[in-house]
């Protein structure tokens, strides 16, 4: 490649960055997932498209989109909150293991009877589409208040749910018999066993290194906690566990290690993250043929009503039966099943493996993820609202980040109040700070002013808030109380939400 080829490549890189994060906005206006988007621009640039570009290398995506899922994995996990995710782990386990059981028999069931595919290929789609994407869940719900078990169980689930399906596409996909069903069981549950451990060593050992060593620069945190979570991928892959868990678990333990710098870890991970999304969808728009199209699109969308009013509910349903969990709540999670990226990469395993009609199954998975995020993507604010579990009323959570002040053995909270908060109308004083903590600042339509303990705090303002280490997680935990229940928070049992 030349220099000229390559000013060339960098020039459309850029070019397909800039237009991706320009379509960030019109995805979030819409209420669409940006994945749609981010397929449509490779879509136009590839065959029958304006860019008239030819690209058929399902290896090559598979390879990048499997080191994207680890980035997006581990930012996903980096923003995992544990007071959060705690009380849903085992309902999130449910739906990520007999829950993908469920979907994949009824899914492939679907796929063979009605759509007559061989039991091979109806099993391979039937596995492809079991897992959900976070990104493409809460890019729609996002500014809808839910229950904190609501998200909590669903974020789990995506990022558990990767492993087990992952080993499922593999080994429809090898050629010969598949094995019987109980030794791919045991197969399974020894890799997510070994993948959980490793990720769990990886994160701690690398969120004792990062508090215990210091680094020549604040610039080189972000990079070293990218680098372990990347590092316990690799290790688990090795050793025959599931990558993508540990991966996920080893990001989970960092994020909630309270490291050094973490603002800037997070903020630098969440770029990252968006740049493996855009980069693996464009590809993943440039490896689809749109006039093949055509030809499965009546199998795709049966395929997915099967998916989506039968598989998903019945996963939902059974794999809850031992949680109480209400009925809005099992219908929510029933219509949020939603599928992104996961599937669409995991449809080209059985292309790199010469597995017959592989590119039909792609084409299928293409058209099912595509079509059915536009029908459920539009409408899950809508049914959270209808099913009471959207209320503009409820109180919406405070976006707390914390920065290091190291000499001085304290921490800088960065507290903005949303417009569905209680600390509304609350005085400064009010806030029954801890000793150790106090508001030393409030940034209010663009003016910042120091707060005397008799000033109102209203909806839209930012505090700063100075806190000494050892009181540090009492005055976010009191924050989010009176966010959540006002003023008489703890009083009136309300503190209770400032460990959602």
């Amino acid at each position: 490649m030349t220099v000229h080829h390559l000013n060339q490549l960098l020039l459309i890189c850029s070019l397909v960055l800039l237009i991706a994060v320009a379509a960030v906005r019109i995805s979030s206006r819409s209420g669409l997932p940006s994945l749609l988007v981010y397929l449509g621009i490779g879509v136009a640039m590839g065959q029958d498209g304006i860019g008239n570009l030819s690209f058929n290398n399902a290896e090559l995506t598979q390879v990048i989109g499997y080191a994207a899922l680890v980035v997006i994995l581990a930012e996903g996990g980096l923003g995992t909150k544990w007071k959060e995710i705690k009380p849903a782990l085992p309902a999130a386990a449910a739906l990520s293991t007999v829950g993908v059981a469920v979907s994949v028999g009824i899914t492939a069931a679907g796929a063979h009877y009605l759509v007559g595919l061989e039991w091979r290929q109806a099993l391979i789609i039937g596995a492809v589409v079991s897992s959900t994407d976070a990104a493409a869940v809460f890019s729609v719900l996002r500014k809808v208040p839910l229950p904190a078990r609501v998200t909590g169980v669903l974020e789990a689930e995506s990022g558990f749910n990767d492993a087990p399906v992952v080993i499922l596409v593999v080994a429809f996909s090898t050629a010969g018999p598949i094995e019987h069903w109980y030794v791919l069981v045991g197969e399974i549950a020894l890799e997510l066993a070994i993948g959980a451990a490793i990720g769990l060593a990886v994160g701690w050992l690398g969120a004792y290194g990062l508090r215990h060593v210091a680094l020549p620069a604040s610039g080189l945190y972000p990079i070293a906690v990218m680098a372990i979570a990347v590092t316990a991928y690799a290790a688990g892959a090795l050793v025959h566990g599931s990558g993508f868990l540990a991966v996920y678990l080893a990001a989970m333990v960092l994020g909630n290690a309270k490291l050094p710098h973490w603002p800037a870890t997070r903020g630098f991970a969440e770029g990252l993250g968006w740049i493996a999304q855009i980069g693996m969808f464009v590809l993943l728009g440039l490896l689809v043929t749109p006039h093949d199209l055509l030809d499965d699109a009546l199998p795709a969308l049966i395929i997915g009503l099967v998916l989506t009013a039968v598989a998903r509910p019945l996963e939902v349903v059974i794999s809850l039966l031992p949680f109480r969990v209400p009925w809005p709540e099992k219908i929510l999670m029933s219509w949020a099943g939603l599928r992104g990226a996961v599937p669409i990469i995991l449809a080209t395993i059985p292309m790199v493996n010469g597995v017959p009609d592989s590119r039909r199954i792609f084409n299928i998975v293409f058209v099912l993820v595509v079509v059915y995020t536009l029908i459920q993507g539009p409408t899950l604010p809508w049914l959270a609202r209808k099913l009471r579990l959207g209320d503009a009323t409820e109180a919406a959570d405070l976006g707390i980040e914390s920065a290091p002040l190291e000499r001085l053995r304290g921490h800088l909270l960065s507290v903005a109040i949303p417009k569905g908060s209680r600390m509304h109308g609350v005085e400064v004083g009010e806030l029954r700070l801890p000793p150790g903590a106090a508001v030393t600042l409030v940034v209010r339509d663009g003016k910042s002013f120091v707060p005397a303990p008799s000033t109102v705090l209203r909806r839209g303002d930012e505090l700063l808030v100075v806190a000494t280490d050892p009181v540090r997680d009492a005055a976010e935990a009191r924050l989010r109380a009176v966010g959540h229940g006002g003023k008489l928070a703890g009083w009136l049992g309300s503190g209770s939400s400032a460990s959602r």
